[in-house]
């Protein structure tokens, strides 16, 4: 797919990993609708990009966010790219999250992008080739401690997306599951930052996930898994989660030191 021919809804775009995604679909001549609850640093992003940024406030949780989104898409002549980038992690042992940040992850993460893929296919199904990117983590493929609510909410969009692109496979729409792994973003707060270091966990830059993810598009690819050795694990967990299960067993003492760093609102 030419990015340069791309007319794009890209959704949690006000930050990390969405904001690059944002400005490289510009600066590699797209017209990006960024659909955001808040505008961010989408508002200089938009001083660059006058004529091919446009930004819309929405609350992807609610339909009648959803309903402005799929307007400002007709009114931008359609598109054919949807990326759903919107999410939110917690880390924290399940005992430790509320139960209205259990329901507002999950209700973003993977229940807001359920429906706003839903209502999109019809304008997506329209044009000669389309594409929806779903980003994932490695997180969709190995359960990991300290991130139960966040895992349940990815393997079910690694899941989604599988299930899509088989159902979409007769259509002009195509699937594309991307799954980053730790990445230096605002949703990962000091505790997470020092567990990952504890643990020597390598962590991208969302530039860098972004150009990953924008190659994996022009090259048609169904999916993309991004760092080594989390590849490896990926595979590893599903072929002998045990070796797995010992390994991040030996780690639970960190986690669950570190997941007592922080407040867990309830």
């Amino acid at each position: 797919m030419r990015l340069s021919e791309c007319r794009a809804v890209l959704t949690g775009a006000s930050g990390g990993i969405g904001l690059q995604l944002a400005e490289q679909l510009c600066a590699a001549g797209a017209r990006v609708l960024a659909v955001s609850r808040h505008e961010g640093a989408l508002a200089a992003l938009r001083q660059c990009y006058p004529q091919t940024l446009g930004w819309q406030m929405a609350d992807l949780r609610t339909a009648a966010g959803r309903q402005v989104v799929l307007d400002a898409a007709r009114a931008m002549g359609g598109a054919n790219l949807l990326i759903n980038a919107a999410g939110v992690n917690r880390f924290a042992l399940l005992e430790q999250i509320g139960e209205t940040q259990l329901d507002d992850l999950l209700a973003l993460n993977i229940g807001a992008t359920l429906q706003l893929t839903r209502a999109m296919l019809p304008m997506l199904r329209a044009n000669p080739h389309a594409l929806v990117v779903n980003v994932g983590s490695i997180y969709g493929s190995i359960g990991y401690p300290g991130y139960t609510a966040y895992c349940a909410s990815k393997f079910a969009l690694r899941g989604f997306s599988e299930a899509l692109r088989r159902e979409l496979a007769d259509t002009p729409v195509d699937v594309l599951y991307v799954a980053p792994r730790a990445t230096r973003t605002s949703m990962n707060g000091a505790a997470v930052l020092a567990l990952n270091a504890a643990l020597k966990v390598s962590m991208d830059e969302p530039k860098d996930v972004a150009r990953a993810v924008l190659q994996a598009i022009e090259k048609s690819r169904s999916e993309l898994y991004l760092g080594w050795p989390e590849k490896l694990f990926v595979r590893l967990n599903g072929m002998l989660p045990r070796i797995v299960d010992r390994a991040l067993r030996k780690q639970l003492p960190l986690i669950r030191r570190y997941s007592h760093t922080q407040e867990h609102p309830k």
